[in-house]
């Protein structure tokens, strides 16, 4: 079994796999272990060449890592391209070496995980983009406690250094939100896709503003609610089940979206931006904090067959930073600042994962094995892909000028005021 994993993978890896059947290969002090559990792992590559497979396996348990994952990890992600491009011949090799096991399986297509998302209706339509949100934050609220810690929040913090905690980073990016929008007592915040109530809360206690958010997550806003009230805010701080597409009540003084644009699509992006301007008074700024693709992506869209595609982020579209500048001012926004977050987002997914390891059996009693299998391996993942500059996220800051007048200050320094707070 270890020799057809080392036929399907390559030779050479740096990592360890050992098999259900005692047979193992890779070097003795590797950081990492494959565990081959099940024959089934060798189907669910056949049927789904790649990382949908592996990830199908790993998800249902069929395989496991021993010891690092960012090592095994980093160790099979210049690997997957090859798997995709096998032929019927390197197909049957892998059959000979893995033996009678596997064809006593079948070689027919496998039951997926139920983890997979399966949505139907037009993309980035309303009813789907609520169905999509739902997969992925109508988990359990406090399943995203454990990972997330008592913050909640879902989105890149801000380090001033490596040894900060979370909830410190994660406080240090509100302000910076909070600095760019230039908040102030008595204006009024929209914060779209406002997840767990974070921005609203930080904006209406430190700034004195009154806020808005809004989410397609019934749980987060159920959560958001709650904290809100016990927070002493309920006078200042609305929180609404509602698409960005229905918001009607403008004007606002200033509008947050944190990590929230990932689900927007192509399709509508003109649709945001245009909605969002008409939903901001003259003079008002919009900060939006975005995960985007590199320049050399080519497409926006997760490829349909990804393994995030199908477990995590449903529909979700990347976008490369500049397309997006470039559709802000198009839409009537004048762009005033760009901060890329890159290696900050690297720490907090190491974060989330750290807390997830930590209580590992509290979360799969919340959630279930294969979920919380989901989180751990698209987390780590992603920190690798930031880490490497696969993915990146930044902070557009942009203002509805009014008349040609900004109300920027002419050197404005965002960043230092936010982490000496």
């Amino acid at each position: 079994m270890a020799r057809a994993l080392e036929a399907v993978l390559g030779p050479d890896l740096p990592i360890a796999v050992r098999a259900y059947d005692g047979s193992r290969l890779g070097p003795a002090d590797a950081p990492a272990t494959l565990l081959v559990r099940s024959p089934v792992v060798f189907r669910r590559l056949i049927t789904a060449p790649g990382e949908l497979g592996l990830g199908r396996a790993y998800v249902a348990g069929e395989l496991d890592v021993e010891g690092d994952l960012y090592s095994a990890l980093a160790a099979l992600a210049d690997r997957m391209p090859d798997v995709r491009a096998f032929g019927p011949r390197q197909w049957a090799e892998v059959l000979r070496l893995a033996g009678s096991s596997v064809l006593r399986t079948g070689l027919g297509a496998l039951p997926v995980p139920p983890e997979e998302a399966h949505l139907s209706g037009v993309p980035h339509s309303k009813e789907r983009d609520a169905a999509a949100i739902a997969h992925h934050y109508d988990v359990s609220n406090a399943f995203y406690r454990i990972v997330l810690g008592p913050s909640m929040t879902y989105s890149c913090a801000v380090w001033e250094r490596g040894d900060v905690t979370l909830e410190d980073a994660q406080s240090a990016k509100y302000e910076l939100v909070s600095r760019k929008l230039g908040l102030r007592p008595g204006m009024r915040l929209l914060d779209v896709g406002c997840g767990w109530g974070g921005m609203v809360l930080h904006a209406a206690a430190n700034h004195g503003v009154r806020a808005v958010g809004v989410t397609l997550s019934r749980r987060q806003a159920e959560w958001a609610e709650k904290a809100v009230a016990e927070a002493g805010l309920a006078d200042r701080v609305e929180i609404r089940y509602q698409d960005y597409r229905d918001v009607r009540d403008g004007p606002f003084d200033a509008i947050s979206s944190i990590g929230m644009f990932e689900h927007v699509g192509l399709s509508q992006l003109r649709v945001y931006f245009g909605g969002l301007r008409r939903l901001l008074r003259p003079g008002g700024r919009l900060l939006n904090h975005a995960i985007a693709g590199p320049p050399s992506a080519g497409r926006t869209r997760f490829q349909p067959n990804s393994f995030i595609d199908r477990y995590v982020f449903p529909d979700g579209e990347l976008h490369e930073v500049g397309s997006v500048v470039s559709t802000m001012q198009g839409t009537g926004f004048e762009v005033r600042h760009v901060e890329s977050l890159r290696e900050h987002y690297a720490l907090t997914l190491r974060a989330w994962v750290s807390n997830l390891e930590a209580n590992w059996d509290q979360a799969v009693a919340e959630v279930g094995p294969g979920r919380a299998r989901v989180w751990r391996l698209y987390m780590a993942a992603s920190a690798l892909n930031f880490e490497a500059g696969r993915t990146q996220v930044h902070q557009v800051l942009a203002v509805r000028s009014d008349r040609g007048r900004s109300g920027l200050p002419l050197r404005p320094r965002f960043e230092e005021r936010a982490l000496r707070r």
